[in-house]
């Protein structure tokens, strides 16, 4: 990691409804962190803050609140109020679903020495406590394995089939906390040269999941629709496409625990939240999220630094269907721009009213958008760390640095030096978009 860092901009936080992004002021996301302060904790200096009464965020009084507004939170109402200023109980439950995706990240071998080199370095029973998240309160329940359908032999002599994240839910007394049983799938982002080749397969394609309703309007990425639906049957870790285990197991769960109240939340980091999208689509399509009661499960998608994944066409789907998707993204992570640098929905609409003839070609991003902002170019690798991400959600101060002087720059540097940017194995791929984004000018 470079020794020395740029400065965040302030205007940390924004969010974007309909494709319009609004910058959040530094006095809102100061007031949401003063709202959340411990009783007793000394207030950092602050220019105008504006207080207001926020829902509790932590301890026995934030797992009440949330039992009780978990809906609201999973977005039932698009986030309307939660975002600006971003609510604290939102922000808890961001940061919750980040850390579970970066238990990916923590357990996945890269050891090419190891019997599980490209696999879990754990068992299910065991891996959460390995990585460090014995508290979490969630119970894995099957190891997830994706396929990326690429010829090149990039890594001979060694199984296609990679492991790509895990489907949990939570324990009995995690349930009372949470309000209700959560079904969640995790999904690492790209480490492998095969699905760094997949990811540049930016050709749209139909997606066609539902044999009975084909839909050919609906178009998604070729390459992340190969990870989801191509099958290794070589794999002696899996048995089937990851699509295939996904439908299957998350299936088996809504059946099991039927007669509770339920919800199905995805979350993933650059190519996983592209997986985790694709899946909430497919199981909204095939009309899979119905409880004992045929009532509809509510599926939420937590993305993390994720790219366009389908056309404007397979926006409207999940729309239509009530996916709700909250993209948490670094306005200067290049990863959030592609793919469709130059054909998006920015373009398909001429002045706002005519719609263009080359519109169903168009990547659009789907959900609305809470869009931090750290970091520029200069250092790659740290604009698509989801560790840096998660950091600026936990000490959302920093973008008062350029307000409150050198000695809270200090403090932010020092902050973020403690992290270990460097530890990441995907950190050269970040770098690789990064220059390729450079060249590009975007």
């Amino acid at each position: 990691m470079a020794s020395s860092l740029p400065a965040p901009r302030p205007g940390l936080l924004s969010h974007d409804v309909s494709g319009r992004r609004r910058r959040v002021s530094v006095k809102s996301v100061a007031a949401s962190t003063v709202a959340t302060r411990p009783a007793g904790a000394v207030a950092a200096p602050s220019v105008g803050i504006k207080q207001y009464t926020a829902v509790p965020c932590c301890a026995t009084t934030g797992r009440t609140a949330l039992a009780s507004m978990w809906r609201e939170i999973q977005g039932a109402d698009d986030w309307e109020d939660l975002v600006e200023p971003l609510n604290p109980l939102l922000r808890d439950e961001i940061v919750r679903y980040g850390e579970l995706v970066v238990a990916c990240y923590k357990a996945f071998d890269l050891d090419p020495a190891s019997r599980r080199y490209l696999n879990c370095k754990y068992g299910k029973r065991s891996m959460l406590r390995e990585v460090g998240m014995v508290d979490s309160g969630y119970e894995i329940t099957k190891y997830v394995y994706a396929t990326p359908d690429i010829s090149i032999p990039t890594q001979s002599g060694t199984c296609c089939s990679r492991w790509i994240g895990y489907v949990a839910v939570p324990s009995d007394e995690a349930v009372r906390r949470l309000g209700r049983r959560d079904i969640l799938v995790s999904f690492r982002g790209t480490v492998t040269n095969t699905e760094w080749i997949a990811n540049f397969m930016s050709s749209l394609t139909q997606a066609r999941l539902d044999p009975h309703d084909p839909r050919p309007d609906v178009k998604v990425e070729s390459g992340f629709l190969s990870l989801y639906t191509s099958d290794d049957s070589s794999s002696k870790f899996s048995s089937g496409s990851c699509r295939e285990q996904l439908l299957s197991e998350v299936s088996r769960l809504i059946h099991k625990y039927k007669d509770e109240e339920l919800s199905i939340t995805l979350a993933g980091h650059s190519m996983g939240s592209s997986l985790a999208l694709l899946l909430g689509y497919d199981l909204a399509e095939l009309g899979l999220n119905r409880d004992g009661l045929r009532q509809e499960v509510p599926i939420t998608v937590y993305s993390f630094g994720g790219p366009r994944v389908g056309n404007s066409g397979f926006k409207d789907r999940c729309e239509e269907l009530g996916v709700k998707v909250l993209r948490v993204v670094n306005v200067n992570d290049p990863v959030t721009k592609l793919p469709g640098v130059f054909l998006n929905e920015k373009f398909k609409v001429l002045a706002e009213r005519y719609e263009l003839p080359w519109s169903s070609s168009c990547y659009a991003h789907v959900g609305v958008e809470l869009a931090l902002d750290f970091f520029k170019m200069e250092n790659p690798v740290c604009v698509h760390d989801l560790d840096a991400y998660i950091g600026l959600l936990k000490c959302p101060k920093v973008a008062q640095v350029k307000k409150n002087g050198a000695d809270l720059l200090s403090k932010a540097r020092r902050f973020l030096s403690e992290k270990s940017f460097d530890t990441w194995r995907w950190q050269d791929a970040a770098m690789q978009v990064g220059n390729l984004v450079q060249s590009l000018r975007i």
